[in-house]
């Protein structure tokens, strides 16, 4: 990092907060000797710093004092609006408009030079997000509930039931051109991921019942059951590989074992062991278990129903 770009990071990093020398010198990844050359520079150039001595101190900037808009470099400018696009391909959003409004103010500030220089690299990098079709009136609602910790009433369709649910919202992520919900259910006792618009009614609800509190405690503690994991390690061709790489819980488990044989080698808790068997016989030939025989049991015997469903032997042919 240059000097210059060094001594405005410095600056950035004391708007939000005080610093040590030592602490900016761990974000910069330089000695803190540098830093406090550059901090001398900085005073030598008229920006008011001070330093506060005892717990809690650090270096400081003076009230009121700010720096002109920030100016982005190419690869900076890259990153905003690679990220920016990517967004942009999710079908819907609480910041629809502001996505596309921001992309536009970034273009239009930065230099023609630069903007020449970035346009032929966004034409060859991409972030892929799947063309879905639905739309999410409430994921604002989660959002805010998450950061503020609050509990919902929610109406929403699974693949079995359409029902209410109370939740309380943990995380919200997209993935696969979905926007989903990671929330604690009471009526599941456990933590359950929801997608966003599959949720017909969103209300803020006062803490559920005394019991459902307890439960949720229990939840968060680890000390419920539930939490056993059993471990499960499959062999891979390079196709199995790269479809198990998709899968956001596991996918970073996926390694190189021989030339042409991968394997994945992970936990995987109780409560998601149907969805282990689902996933390792839909790969077919491109997949098989090592461990837990219990696994392969399971799987073979998946194979079987389906072998009866469509077994023709007893059947005449016309």
């Amino acid at each position: 990092m240059k000097k210059i770009d060094r001594m405005l990071a410095i600056i950035l990093a004391l708007q939000q907060r005080p610093e040590t020398a030592q602490s900016l010198a761990d974000r910069l990844e330089v000695s803190r000797r540098t830093v406090l050359r550059d901090m001398q520079a900085l005073s030598e150039m008229g920006v008011p710093l001070y330093a506060e001595s005892g717990y809690g101190g650090g270096y400081r900037l003076m009230d009121g004092y700010t720096v002109p808009p920030l100016q982005l470099d190419a690869e900076e400018a890259m990153t905003v609006l690679l990220a920016l696009e990517g967004m942009a391909k999710y079908a819907d959003g609480p910041f629809q408009r502001a996505r596309w409004t921001v992309m536009d103010k970034i273009r239009s500030v930065l230099p023609e030079g630069m903007l020449s220089e970035v346009s032929p690299l966004l034409s060859r990098v991409d972030l892929e997000v799947p063309d879905r079709r639905y739309k999410t009136p409430f994921l604002a609602t989660l959002m805010y509930s998450a950061a503020q910790d609050e509990w919902l009433r929610i109406y929403y369709r699974s693949q079995n039931h359409c029902r209410y649910l109370e939740v309380k919202p943990l995380r919200i992520f997209a993935a696969y051109g979905f926007w989903y919900c990671e929330a604690y259910s009471v009526q599941h006792q456990e933590k359950r991921t929801f997608r966003v618009d599959r949720m017909d009614e969103v209300q803020r609800i006062c803490k559920p019942s005394e019991a459902a509190e307890v439960a949720y405690s229990a939840e968060k503690a680890d000390t419920d059951d539930r939490s056993e994991v059993i471990h499960v390690r499959v062999k891979l061709t390079y196709k199995g590989a790269l479809l198990v790489e998709q899968d956001h819980h596991m996918g970073h488990h996926v390694k190189q074992v021989e030339d042409e044989t991968w394997e994945v080698d992970f936990d995987c808790p109780r409560t998601e062991w149907n969805w282990a068997v689902s996933l390792f016989y839909s790969l077919g030939m491109d997949a098989e278990v090592l461990e837990p025989q219990r696994l392969r049991a399971d799987i073979l015997e998946r194979a079987r129903q389906v072998v009866e469903r469509y077994d023709t032997s007893s059947h005449c042919l016309y």
